[in-house]
């Protein structure tokens, strides 16, 4: 970890008051942690944009596996990628419902593109990407 530096911020009575309850509910001990995981996730984010470098995340599907060839569709297209898909888990949440969570990593751009073939592929209920950055110099 590189030297600490403090620096003052100004900030509204009520916004504080708001952020002070937020970050109480989830855990946090200071203001200056929570602080410094927004930078990190607003870094994190730049980093997406700028569709620069390596990020890894995941892509979160829920979907009705008796969905017509949903399955075959759904493991085709993981092969095509296997260079981005690290592996993937595959939950049975019920007797109709499956969760499956792909592990990815890459170009931001490429990863944005799987997930969104994926996430339409008729039959997926709901769909998300998460990514997150190597975080160097966070």
């Amino acid at each position: 970890m590189t030297e600490l530096i403090r620096f003052g911020v100004s900030i509204d009575q009520q916004l504080l008051h708001r952020f002070d309850k937020a970050i109480a509910t989830t855990g946090y001990t200071n203001r200056s942690e929570a602080i410094r995981d927004i930078v990190r996730n607003y870094l994190v984010e730049q980093e997406w944009a700028s569709s620069e470098g390596e990020v890894a995340g995941t892509i979160t599907l829920l979907y009705d596996h008796h969905s017509g060839n949903l399955t075959a569709a759904l493991n085709e297209l993981q092969h095509q990628y296997f260079r981005q898909i690290i592996s993937s888990i595959h939950v049975h949440l019920d007797p109709d419902n499956c969760l499956e969570t792909v592990v990815v990593r890459g170009n931001p751009d490429e990863l944005k593109d799987i997930a969104g073939r994926l996430i339409s592929i008729k039959g997926v209920k709901h769909g998300r990407l998460t990514l997150s950055s190597t975080g160097r110099g966070f």
